[in-house]
């Protein structure tokens, strides 16, 4: 273990981001930064120490990068397919925990429910890693603010724009941008507004790193003057049936080169992918210069490990 991954002790779960401290955030970027930078330092990391991947959805970024991430430090990994039935259907979420401490040394699940996960990491003594759920997708905020330190070094008072659905991806850009102490506006239209507790929690840490969280209607009034404007799909995986009325509801809050030219000219724009282009993004925006997709889905991999390495090591 290096002297970087020793200071660094975090709670043996990541469910939702809230587990982690401001400093303790901090830290991690230094430590993600440093596997990085030298990978080949923490080649055998894992050496020894299997993991389950339990998926409810269909992944590209997240499955990639968490089994390339413990191959390259050493380890190995079995993937459970449950993208036909979900996790709960054959036998009990905790006796599947119960059977899967007794095998491997962690547990990567990408659900559909935040209490399948709850449950999971109730039931099984490893730790439980949030692949993405309902409610949060930490890994995926912790790359994209990790991407944001590298491209501006400093994320406190950073201003950064979210435009589009109250949903995972609100809730974890404000989790861990709270806790960067960032600036966060986020733009919703009515009746799709992040979950107040959620709001609140980030409110009240924000308050200790001197970050700021803002709930506003207007897309204008959220990505003016910001750094990063980030949208996500309107409809999410399971929600299928109510694309077509979201795409009315969301017409206003596309992130086009209009609303783009608002933000601060060092802007970037990110988005979680996978992205519909003509809905909440035009082609013209994403596929620009000014777009930083795939430095965030690289870093996905990095920021991944340097998880693995902190929850097992």
């Amino acid at each position: 273990m290096t002297a970087t991954a020793t200071t660094l002790s975090l709670k043996r779960d990541l469910l939702t981001g809230t587990e982690w401290s401001p400093a303790q955030l901090r830290e991690f970027f230094r430590l993600s930064a440093e596997m990085k930078a030298h990978p080949r330092s923490y080649k055998t990391a894992l050496a020894g120490s299997m993991f389950v991947m339990i998926f409810e959805k269909p992944s590209l970024r997240t499955r990639v990068t968490f089994e390339t991430g413990i191959a390259s430090m050493g380890g190995s990994s079995t993937f459970l397919d449950h993208t036909g039935a979900r996790l709960s259907e054959r036998e009990p979420v905790r006796d599947i925990a119960r059977n899967l401490e007794r095998w491997v040394q962690g547990i990567v699940a990408r659900v559909f429910a935040q209490e399948t996960l709850d449950e999971l990491a109730a039931n099984a003594n490893v730790p439980v890693i949030n692949a993405l759920s309902d409610r949060f997708h930490p890994c995926q905020a912790l790359a994209d603010f990790f991407t944001l330190e590298e491209r501006f070094g400093n994320l406190r008072g950073l201003k950064f724009a979210y435009v589009g659905d109250g949903n995972n991806m609100a809730h974890s850009l404000m989790t861990m941008g709270a806790r960067a102490g960032a600036h966060i506006r986020i733009a919703t239209p009515a009746g799709y507004e992040p979950d107040p507790q959620i709001v609140s929690e980030s409110k009240r840490v924000a308050k200790e790193t001197r970050g700021k969280i803002e709930i506003l209607r207007s897309p204008e009034d959220a990505v003016s003057g910001a750094q990063a404007v980030y949208t996500d799909v309107w409809a999410s995986m399971g929600q299928e049936g109510e694309s077509a009325v979201r795409e009315k509801v969301f017409a206003p809050y596309q992130v086009d080169e209009k609303l783009f030219a608002l933000a601060a000219p060092e802007a970037v724009f990110m988005h979680c992918l996978p992205a519909h282009r003509g809905l909440e993004v035009s082609a013209g925006v994403i596929d620009s210069p000014r777009s930083i997709i795939y430095e965030q889905a690289e870093n996905r991999l990095h920021v991944q490990k340097a998880v693995l390495h902190t929850l097992l090591t």
